[in-house]
């Protein structure tokens, strides 16, 4: 008996809750925003465009993440 981290305990189903999945671009996009201020605040121009770059990056997982499922609810 295995008990590795891809074994399920008893009871638990192979369902992911909705909001779980598409958390990684809206997280993301959160860290870049406070990120971006961050840098703001302390004149740090370069934690500025990082923060900018992970709000984009964000976008872009979050309409990556819409595809994928749309891809998947047509099959």
């Amino acid at each position: 008996m295995s008990n590795g981290p891809n074994d399920k305990a008893d009871g638990q189903d192979d369902h992911e809750h909705p909001l779980a999945e598409s958390i990684t671009g809206l997280g993301q996009k959160i860290i870049g925003e406070i990120e971006s201020i961050g840098g703001i605040l302390t004149g740090d121009p370069v934690t500025a465009a990082e923060g900018e770059f992970n709000v984009e990056v964000g976008e872009v997982r979050e309409e990556v993440e819409e595809d994928l499922e749309e891809g998947t609810d047509k099959e």
